[in-house]
């Protein structure tokens, strides 16, 4: 079982910066795919970045392509989020998520962003925005 924590949300101003970083513990074996989603009051929970294990890989939703990096550290079993120039539409709940299950070759673009892919959730971490 892997238990992921989120850290780094906050109340912030628009235009301004956070680093949002998810920490894995317990019985890591290799999580393939590291996720953000975020989910925002009354809205389903959405796709925001994914990277795999050898970050070789990175996919963006629309809405945050070019102001949010998506980055891990497989030595420190963790994934970052630096999400620049928030916009008040960017306020969330941000969730990480791990993905352990192996994936058939040719097939990590094609599920990077759906939540039922992934194996592992956090609880995690609130963003606000004010305009």
């Amino acid at each position: 079982q892997v238990q992921l924590v989120e850290f780094g949300g906050g109340s912030v101003q628009a235009g301004a910066s956070l680093r949002l970083s998810c920490t894995a513990s317990g019985r890591i074996f290799m999580t393939y795919l590291m996720g953000w989603f975020r989910q925002a009051p009354g809205k389903p929970r959405e796709f925001v970045a994914a990277i795999t294990w050898s970050a070789n890989t990175k996919t963006y939703s629309d809405s945050v392509k070019g102001r949010f990096t998506i980055s891990r550290d497989n030595d420190k079993n963790a994934a970052y989020l630096q999400l620049n120039n928030l916009k008040p539409e960017d306020a969330a709940v941000y969730f990480c998520a791990a993905r352990e299950r192996v994936i058939s070759p040719g097939h990590t673009e094609g599920i990077m962003d759906l939540e039922s892919e992934y194996d592992y959730w956090g609880q995690g971490t609130q963003v606000t925005v004010s305009s």
